[in-house]
């Protein structure tokens, strides 16, 4: 904590908003891997294989139940809509499917491309603390008498340091959440892009009455 406190008083004002882009990707980033880890990921390959041996056993509300159980989780809920229609015509079920997708797909982007944007204002803001401390070490061996030169030109150096180094110290880890978190949503939707077609195609076989053959062919 001292250090923080003498990294602020020697850092400058640009101190400050580094210290806010550090706080407010920190409250970001614990918020989106909770979300993103624990309440929308879900073992998709588990939890559509349960859900393809129900639809094979002419079992939608059992599977729709099933789904209910993991109310938060991106896979089932957009499983869900196709399930509920599952007596409907084929272009309804793909409907539906894909109304649940353009629910799911923006929760599970939210707020996660401010990460990269307070990375990058904190990089640029570190820069700027680097300029200004620079300028005042040129103004401290410019104009200040002999006494004071070298407390100004050490003041400007301490300031130039404190921000460069503040700067990245927020921007590293802020990218590598972000890309931490960007590839578990990435891997979350190509799951629910792909096990939800192979559902869409299953409820399609058994209004077509080709269910056996067809999961056969999913299996």
């Amino acid at each position: 904590m001292s250090l923080l406190v003498d990294a602020m008083q020697k850092g400058g004002p640009f101190m400050y908003p580094i210290l806010a882009c550090a706080v407010f990707a920190l409250a970001i980033a614990a918020e989106r891997m909770y979300y993103i880890l624990f309440r929308a990921n879900i073992n998709g390959t588990a939890f559509f294989a349960q859900i393809q041996k129900l639809i094979m056993a002419n079992n939608i509300d059992r599977a729709i139940k099933l789904c209910n159980a993991e109310p938060n989780a991106a896979l089932p809920r957009v499983l869900k809509a196709g399930l509920t229609r599952a007596n409907r015509g084929e272009v309804e079920i793909q409907n539906a499917v894909d109304e649940a997708v353009l629910e799911v797909f923006p929760q599970l982007n939210k707020r996660t491309a401010y990460l990269g944007m307070l990375a990058n204002v904190a990089t640029l803001t570190g820069l700027l603390g680097t300029i200004q401390g620079l300028i005042l070490a040129f103004e401290a061996v410019a104009h200040a008498s002999a006494e004071t030169k070298q407390t100004l030109l050490a003041s400007g150096i301490s300031v130039a340091m404190f921000t460069t180094m503040s700067g990245l110290i927020v921007a590293i880890p802020t990218l590598i959440l972000n890309s931490i978190i960007q590839n578990r949503t990435t891997k979350i939707m190509d799951e629910v892009d792909q096990y939800s077609l192979k559902t869409v195609n299953l409820l399609a076989a058994r209004r077509r009455g080709t269910l056996e053959k067809d999961g056969a062919a999913e299996a």
